[in-house]
């Protein structure tokens, strides 16, 4: 399988005036291509192939408007239409039901909050023996490596985020020689919010809540970013300053996904979770809790995590009512408030923690060998034997009829 690793890059400040006059001779290639697709959809015309746009790619650098296209590597711009088919590519899936509906492809802006550039092997980037990242025409670039790479990259995409970083994310290809030794134990999650996540074994991990804690910086850096005049340098810092604040916040939770992923990938053999509508949720009045959450970020993290390690990774439908249904006797009682956390089953009498009750749903629709007892809250309360409560006469040991009295099997 095919991973991506991503590492902070150190450029000087020429560097990263080569980064974004790159980032700009990109930015504008790809425009160019899409205006000239736009301009033959709205004539009437045939579909401009890739060959016809890398002809009018070579013709516009001889041009004296497009003449500093040649600044920059053409392997970036070449890359650069790559993107643009990718994009086009999407949309037409999308539109037959191959994938999820995207929009289709819109031009780019210098005030985006992400800019790339891609360099394949035909750019002679490469590793120095000194650590350092070369590219071409940008020059020997100090790169902060975190670990190896598991095996040597195929390309490499220079990224630079709304905060001002810079990083390199490399595209390694991986084998089976991680996979790690089997163990045999299965658990179903149920993601929340009051707890992040509850394991059918009975663990609940508590929700850190990162952008709840950060709010009151968060609202003091925008407080100070609105009072500054728009166009100014001032704004621009103010700018960045709000963006680092929450870059500080979504790196938190991202770090927080893969320690808590990679610990239950590693002691389990099975992992069963469901899914969750996370569109409609973030439509109600929990929408920030629910983005501040990242259900699905940590999903996929478990999901490719499995597949690299040799682990099984279910996802049952959203529609099963896991937290209507006794893991016990299997009983469905109905849908309850979100206030009742603890519930008697109607049937057979147990009394049951709502989260753990779903989490073992979740592993048993799944098909995981589970137990229920992880589900019960407490024992629920029966009638005392009448040998057991207040003072009575005592009867004759002989007789038939007070043998029978009691509950038994309790």
């Amino acid at each position: 399988m095919q991973l991506r690793y991503s590492f902070r890059l150190y450029p000087t400040a020429g560097q990263r005036a080569a980064l974004a006059r790159a980032f700009g001779c990109a930015r504008v290639v790809f425009n160019d291509a899409l205006r000239v697709r736009e301009e033959a959809r709205a004539a009437g015309l045939g579909f401009v192939t890739s060959a016809e746009l890398s002809k009018n790619l070579t013709a516009s650098k001889k041009t004296p408007e497009r003449a500093w296209l040649g600044e920059v590597s053409a392997v970036i711009l070449q890359q650069s239409l790559r993107d643009l088919d990718t994009a086009y590519r999407n949309f037409f899936d999308g539109l037959k039901g191959k994938r999820p509906k995207t929009g289709a492809p819109r031009f780019k802006s210098k005030r985006d909050n992400r800019q790339s550039v891609r360099f394949t092997a035909n750019a002679s980037w490469r590793i120095t023996p000194g650590g350092k990242l070369r590219l071409p025409k940008v020059g020997d670039v100090p790169v902060r490596w975190s670990r190896t790479l598991p095996s040597t990259p195929s390309t490499v995409t220079v990224v630079k985020d709304a905060a001002g970083r810079y990083f390199a994310s490399f595209v390694v290809e991986t084998d089976a020689s991680e996979v790690l030794p089997q163990t045999t134990s299965e658990i179903g999650i149920d993601l929340g919010l009051g707890h992040f996540a509850v394991l059918s074994d009975g663990t609940k991990v508590d929700s850190p809540r990162f952008l709840r804690r950060a709010e009151r910086r968060l609202k003091k850096a925008q407080r100070e970013l609105s009072r500054k005049e728009k166009g100014s340098e001032n704004r621009d810092k103010a700018r960045i300053r709000v963006a680092r604040a929450h870059a500080r916040v979504a790196d938190a939770r991202r770090e927080f996904h893969h320690q808590l992923s990679t610990r239950l990938i590693r002691e389990n053999q099975a992992i069963a979770v469901e899914d969750l509508a996370v569109k409609g949720l973030a439509r109600t009045r929990l929408a920030k809790s629910v983005h501040d959450a990242g259900w699905s970020a940590f999903v996929t993290m478990l999901e490719y995590k499995a597949a690299r390690y040799g682990r099984t990774f279910h996802r049952i439908g959203r529609f099963e009512p896991t937290s209507q249904v006794c893991s016990h006797c299997g009983v469905k009682d109905g849908p309850k408030p979100l206030n009742v956390r603890m519930w008697t089953c109607g049937a057979c009498g147990a009394v049951l923690d709502r989260d753990i009750n779903a989490a073992v749903n979740v592993a048993k629709a799944a098909g995981l060998a589970v137990s229920a007892c992880g589900a019960r809250g407490r024992r629920a309360s029966v009638p005392a034997q009448r040998s057991e409560t207040g003072t009575h006469q005592e009867l004759p040991t002989a007789s038939p009829r007070w043998e029978q009295i009691g509950i038994p099997d309790l």
